[in-house]
């Protein structure tokens, strides 16, 4: 089944390793929260049969009050069938996750919460200039479980300066006594016109360490696989069958539609991306006109992208599906581009199917990007 992702362009802070597009001024929260649902309106034609999974993400959407978030829904139903167990996944902030915010969230569809913890220590969460503090992040994932919203995945950040792996290490093991079902962590990474990348540029700041992030990749995966969680996608850890339908559907290439400045949107052929400018967005939803830009996918560029995505996960590359849905001039070229990983023991191939090796997941980027095909 389809998707949704709204993406809510609003937060307290700017995060200093943060590239998201999002403002840090809600003067005009109501005029995107009507361009939304506008734009949920005109795109009713996109997705045919029920909707399986939505996913509102940012910017931070639990800092939009219930009346806004309401609304979103309302739209959303009111132009498409929602299957009865479709995910619905909101992205919050552990401040904004108190009593008051929790009751008003039961109120709403939503059934499933991603929270940005990023660290268990406060000085981490202040180099990282986060709304809130350790205390916060961790009462809010009980506060939220027994407000009834057991199916919640947390965020944590590795590689960065101020983390040891001893730190590192209380982290995982925090998250793990939180008994959450899923738990996503990301290598920090330095995007530019950040205030990180600035910071680091002028020296103000220590650059990030590939090996310290490949050292604590592996603390991660050897952790969390000892305790039963299974790792699926290469930054996403599960309870068996907890995997996120959202984000897994990304992963196995379903088609979803994007709501939003800078959301994007795929549909198995072309991609759809509106600009990362909320009042440009605004205006031309006011105008009734779709923001979108569309970018006509060649083969090359989906077989890519199926590459990219698939190898990423658990179940790996499908080498009847690329002889199927590409060609047998794909599956060849990729035999033979695979065999140089496979010398290193980096790849595995099983049952038909392409998977990274252990210490083959410390290098999926490269992997991906040495099997890509760009001849036409």
């Amino acid at each position: 089944m389809s998707g949704i992702y709204i993406h809510i362009p609003f937060c307290k802070k700017a995060c200093h390793y943060c590239d998201f597009h999002f403002s840090t001024s809600l003067q005009y929260a109501d005029e995107m929260v009507e361009a939304i649902c506008k734009e949920i309106s005109m795109k009713r034609d996109r997705i045919a049969g029920n909707v399986g999974s939505i996913y509102l993400g940012g910017g931070t959407p639990s800092i939009l009050p219930q009346a806004a978030l309401q609304r979103i829904f309302d739209a959303i139903t009111h132009n498409f069938s929602v299957a009865g167990d479709a995910e619905i996944t909101i992205e919050a902030n552990p401040d904004d996750l108190t009593p008051q915010k929790l009751k008003e969230l039961k109120a709403l569809p939503v059934n499933r919460f991603s929270v940005g913890v990023q660290s268990f220590f406060n000085e981490d969460l202040i180099w990282m200039n986060r709304a809130h503090n350790a205390q916060e992040a961790e009462t809010c994932i009980k506060r939220s479980q027994d407000a009834g919203f057991e199916n919640l995945t947390l965020d944590l950040i590795y590689g960065y300066p101020m983390l040891t792996d001893e730190k590192w290490l209380n982290n995982i093991a925090k998250a793990i006594d939180l008994k959450v079902p899923h738990i996503s962590a990301y290598a920090l990474t330095v995007e530019p016109r950040t205030a990180l990348a600035h910071a680091i540029k002028t020296k103000k700041q220590t650059p990030v360490n590939d090996s310290q992030s490949a050292e604590q990749f592996i603390i991660l995966m050897k952790a969390l696989t000892e305790v039963g969680f299974e790792h699926y996608e290469i930054s996403n850890f599960a309870s068996p069958g907890c995997y996120a339908v959202h984000n897994t559907n990304y992963w196995k290439g379903v088609n979803y539609i994007g709501i939003g400045p800078s959301a994007h949107g795929f549909d198995g052929q072309n991609r759809y991306m509106n600009p990362a400018n909320n009042t440009l967005y605004i205006e031309k939803l006011a105008g009734n006109k779709l923001p979108e830009i569309v970018e006509e996918l060649s083969l090359n560029d989906r077989f890519n992208e199926y590459l990219m995505t698939s190898l990423r996960t658990m179940w790996g590359t499908d080498l009847q599906k690329i002889k199927t849905a590409f060609g047998n001039d794909f599956l060849e070229e990729t035999l033979h581009n695979l065999r140089n990983f496979q010398d290193k023991d980096w790849l595995l191939i099983d049952e038909n199917k392409i998977r990274l090796s252990q210490n083959g997941k410390l290098f999926a980027d490269h992997i991906a990007a040495e099997l890509f095909i760009v001849n036409d």
